[in-house]
C-alpha cells in the first residue's frame, strides 16, 4: 500500500473533524445522536495514554479551572488537542493572533481575553462544520475581537506580516505539507513574530505501515514529524530561537506531545 496522497489526507481530516462538529451541533440542538467517540485526535499529552484516551473532562488536562470558567461549557465541549498553546504564547494586550486549525474556537476565545479589545484573533480552519460550530460558540462568548475564516494552512488567505503570534493545537501534524505550513506561517508573521504551538512529534522513525495508515494520519500520529525534523523544517522556513519541550512518556509509543516555540527574526536581524 502506498502512502496516502495529500488530497486523501485532507479528505480524511475534513470528514473526521466535520463529523465530530456535526455531532456537537446536533447535541446542542437536542437531536439524539451517538455519543462522541473515543478516538479524538490529539487527546494525548503529559497525563494521557494517547490520542485514544479522551475523557469527558479532557480539557481539564491542559486548561485551568479559571480559564475554562470564563467560557460557556459549549466552548470547550469539543476541544481536540494535545496541550494549551495560549499558556506558552506570552500574549500581550494589542497582539494580533492567528490560530491554525481553530476548531471549535476554545484557544481563540482564551487568546482574545489576553490580547484585549485592542488586539484581535483570527481562527483559520478548512472544515465547514467546525467553522459553523465556532461561529455558534462565538455568539455565546460574545468576543468582539475574534473572527473565523475558512482556509488551509498550506496556502493561507491572509496578508503578509499581519500577525504577532501564531498558535495551534495539535493540527500542524495533520498537514501533508508541513514545509508549506511553516513557509506560510513565516510569511504572515510580522518581523519578530512568534510561533507557539502544541503538537505531536515522533521520537523514533515511524514504519512504512504506520505512514500508510490513513485513519491514523487523521488521528494525528502517522502524519507527525520526528522532533528533529520538525525543528529542521522550522529553521529551513527562516525561523530562529526554536525550542521544544516533550510531554508524556515518548519511549512508550515512540511519539509524544510537545510544545514548540520559534521566532521570525526581527527586521535587520540575523
Amino acid at each position: 500500500m502506498a502512502e496516502p496522497t495529500a488530497d486523501q489526507i485532507k479528505s480524511a481530516v475534513v470528514e473526521r473533524y466535520g463529523s465530530r462538529a456535526r455531532e456537537q451541533l446536533q447535541k446542542e440542538d437536542a437531536i439524539p445522536v451517538a455519543a462522541v467517540g473515543e478516538d479524538a485526535c490529539c487527546s494525548s499529552g503529559p497525563s494521557a495514554e494517547g490520542p485514544a484516551a479522551e475523557t469527558s473532562s479532557w480539557a481539564d488536562k491542559f486548561y485551568s479551572a479559571d480559564e475554562l470558567g470564563t467560557l460557556p461549557d459549549e466552548a470547550s465541549a469539543l476541544s481536540l488537542g494535545c496541550g494549551n498553546p495560549t499558556a506558552i504564547a506570552e500574549l500581550r494586550p494589542g497582539d494580533a493572533v492567528l490560530d491554525l486549525g481553530s476548531g471549535s474556537g476554545l484557544d481563540c476565545f482564551l487568546a482574545a481575553q489576553q490580547v484585549g479589545p485592542a488586539g484581535r484573533v483570527v481562527g483559520l480552519d478548512m472544515t465547514d462544520d467546525m467553522l459553523a460550530l465556532a461561529q455558534r460558540n462565538l455568539a455565546k462568548v460574545g468576543a468582539a475581537n475574534v473572527t473565523f475564516q475558512k482556509g488551509e494552512m498550506e496556502s493561507m488567505p491572509l496578508p503578509d506580516a499581519a500577525f504577532d503570534v501564531i498558535i495551534s493545537n495539535c493540527v500542524i501534524n495533520l498537514s501533508p505539507d508541513k514545509d508549506a505550513v511553516f513557509r506560510e506561517s513565516f510569511r504572515v508573521l510580522k518581523p519578530g513574530g512568534r510561533v507557539r504551538v502544541s503538537d505531536i512529534v515522533w521520537t523514533r522513525a515511524p514504519s512504512d505501515a504506520e505512514r500508510e495508515n490513513l485513519s491514523a494520519w487523521a488521528g494525528c500520529i502517522e502524519g507527525a514529524l520526528h522532533v528533529d525534523e520538525y525543528v529542521a523544517k522550522l529553521r529551513s522556513a527562516g525561523f530562529a530561537n526554536i525550542e521544544t519541550e516533550l510531554g508524556g512518556d515518548p519511549d512508550k509509543h515512540g511519539w509524544a506531545s510537545a510544545y514548540v516555540s520559534a521566532t521570525k527574526p526581527a527586521a535587520g536581524c540575523c
